[in-house]
């Protein structure tokens, strides 16, 4: 191959794609609801989970989330109209990409579905590796580069995550390796609920892992709360994880 020739462009790889990416499932059926949450997780996302319109919009109060799952046959309001009215109302729910969940035999909502607006579907039932794939394809056409303050501010502390940096009012604060990639994680989900899993990034002794960060979670703490025993910054959410809370100047993602 000649040397001047221009290489085409890399494409994303799932897992690139899945790194930083929030997916909301909405979906009446517990068992589906759990089921596609691990399965996420394991791929690498992070999951919040609804099980009707109601409990969807409040989550969409509180995070804006990468892309939303959703049930058509859902109790209440369905889910072709909650993804026509995500559709009416304002930035950024408008555009959220949404990935519809069918029968087989639900032609009719599948079609009133993509008229309401979603993105795509996907029959039930399904092959978990197909919603992955799915998901990656919406994912790769809808984020765009954008110019994102790299620095997260948080009370007198702010941390580059571009430099690996952590400073307060100014004066640089000693992170070991390990404290500074957990600051990097929670950064790049700020406002978001990240799990001990997600920050463990530890493929082998997963529980083990786990516990670890409790611990490393505590050693921090005392570098960046006044009280780490009544945490403002980095705050446990019963039951999944941890999440840092920023100022409201650096826009929340999840």
């Amino acid at each position: 191959m000649s040397g001047s020739a221009t290489a085409a462009p890399a494409r994303a790889s799932p897992a690139a794609i899945a790194k930083g990416a929030h997916i909301l499932i909405v979906d009446d059926d517990k068992r589906i609801r759990i089921l596609l949450s691990r399965y996420l997780i394991r791929e690498g996302y992070l999951v919040s989970a609804a099980s009707n319109a109601r409990e969807a919009s409040e989550r969409l109060r509180d995070f804006l989330f990468d892309l939303i799952v959703l049930d058509v046959m859902m109790p209440g309001e369905s889910g072709t109209q909650f993804a026509a009215r995500l559709r009416e109302g304002p930035e950024p729910l408008r555009s959220a990409p949404i990935l519809m969940l069918t029968a087989l035999h639900e032609t009719a909502n599948r079609v009133e579905g993509l008229e309401a607006g979603v993105d795509d579907y996907l029959a039930k039932p399904f092959d978990p590796r197909e919603l992955s794939l799915r998901i990656a394809s919406i994912l790769r056409r809808s984020r765009r580069p954008g110019a994102q303050d790299p620095v997260a501010r948080f009370g007198s502390f702010a941390f580059d995550s571009a430099r690996g940096e952590l400073t307060r009012a100014g004066e640089a604060v000693r992170l070991t390796s390990r404290e500074r990639d957990l600051m990097q994680t929670l950064v790049e989900h700020a406002g978001a609920i990240v799990s001990r899993q997600t920050l463990s990034n530890r493929a082998s002794e997963q529980k083990a892992a786990e516990r670890t960060v409790d611990v490393e979670i505590a050693r921090l703490r005392r570098k960046i709360e006044a009280d780490p025993n009544a945490p403002r910054h980095l705050q446990t959410v019963r039951g999944q994880g941890y999440r840092l809370v920023v100022d409201a100047s650096r826009a929340t993602r999840m």
